[in-house]
């Protein structure tokens, strides 16, 4: 392959191969099945045309569930059924940079991986190390982009294909594809549509990067916006907000941390919400105000919150209907406010560690 140099954008000159005579030798860095559908299109023929996934790095075995039983991720158990090789370093050791160089992977592709990814880790691909972010930068830098869009009332997201650089995903854009959250999207079924875009938006990247004529520009760095790892402690609501706050809160913590709130004495998890279109009502917020077809009603600070999924301890998450024919929400009950943390910072979080 012969070697030339390609000024990408100012700043910005990476050696490039001509790859005409044979696809990019890729390695993936990822640990969270939202990659699986890009992993599949890479391994078929259209993306085999483009790239070789020549080995897969991704967090070690953990505990799962009640039982805490040692398990594989999603995507070690997608490379062992294609026969790939796997590695999961606890630590992004020298050691295990020598195993990534004799590789002599051309790109590194990173999604979702969980390991800060040191300098020296980041340049040993030949044409360096490019990360999917699920948000469009430079909005929602941080752990949970995906949520905090749905919880900040966005109507649209995207995937963002990027350069890693030190600085918290604040690396030079290659390029984007958006989606749309509809009114009841949860953050699963935002992180569906997120996983679906990636596929074309590597499609495009990949034989532009071949090339040498995949353009980077950097972030409007001043615009950016900032979210955290979630907690448990974030699943409460306070219901003197909007109802258009709350509902979008509930589902974009769907289906973790998971807002929920007391009735009858007893925790109940929320699922979708919606604000519905009825004159605020003269009640204090938090007051049950019965029920519809559809679901459980609340009075707010402003506006009527509708509960249309709840699920009760040891239970399963049910349409507010079925939830309230097994348990009976009374009209009058005043369901207790919180106050709810902080999810967006317009500068980063404390204590935020850099993990893609």
């Amino acid at each position: 392959m012969a070697e030339k140099t390609v000024g990408l954008t100012a700043g910005w000159a990476v050696q490039v191969f001509d790859m005409s005579a044979a696809p990019l030798r890729l390695v993936f860095l990822g640990s969270d099945a939202i990659a699986l559908p890009l992993l599949d299109w890479l391994v078929s023929n259209t993306g085999r045309a483009h790239a070789e996934v020549v080995a897969v790095f991704t967090q070690p075995d953990r505990p799962v569930g009640r039982g805490q039983k040692i398990t594989p991720n999603a995507i070690k158990t997608w490379a062992l059924a294609r026969s790939l090789p796997v590695f999961q370093p606890e630590k992004l050791t020298d050691e295990v940079r020598a195993q990534l160089t004799a590789l002599a992977p051309d790109v590194s592709l990173v999604m979702a991986y969980g390991h800060i990814l040191r300098e020296a880790f980041i340049a040993t691909p030949r044409l360096g190390t490019l990360n999917l972010h699920t948000s469009l930068l430079p909005k929602y830098r941080g752990a949970s982009p995906i949520q905090t869009a749905i919880a900040s009332g966005e109507i649209g997201t995207g995937v963002t294909l990027m350069r890693i650089v030190r600085e918290l995903d604040a690396g030079p854009i290659a390029d984007t594809e958006g989606v749309v959250i509809a009114p009841l999207d949860t953050a699963a079924d935002v992180e569906a549509k997120l996983s679906a875009a990636c596929v074309p938006l590597v499609a495009r990247a990949l034989p532009r990067l071949a090339a040498g004529t995949l353009m980077f520009t950097e972030q409007i760095h001043p615009a950016a916006t900032f979210c955290r790892r979630l907690e448990k402690a974030d699943g409460v609501l306070d219901f003197n907000a909007p109802a258009d706050v709350l509902a979008a809160r509930i589902n974009g913590l769907f289906p973790w941390p998971t807002c929920s709130i007391e009735l009858n004495g007893q925790p109940i998890k929320l699922g979708r919400a919606e604000a519905i279109a009825a004159p605020s009502p003269a009640s204090v917020p938090g007051f049950v105000l019965g029920a519809d077809a559809d679901g459980l009603l609340i009075a707010t600070g402003s506006g009527v919150l509708r509960l249309r999924q709840l699920q009760r301890p040891g239970g399963r998450m049910l349409a507010a209907s079925e939830f309230l024919r097994g348990f009976p929400a009374a009209a009058g009950a005043v369901v207790v406010s919180h106050p709810m943390p902080a999810l967006l910072s317009p500068t980063p979080f404390p204590f935020h560690r850099r993990a893609h």
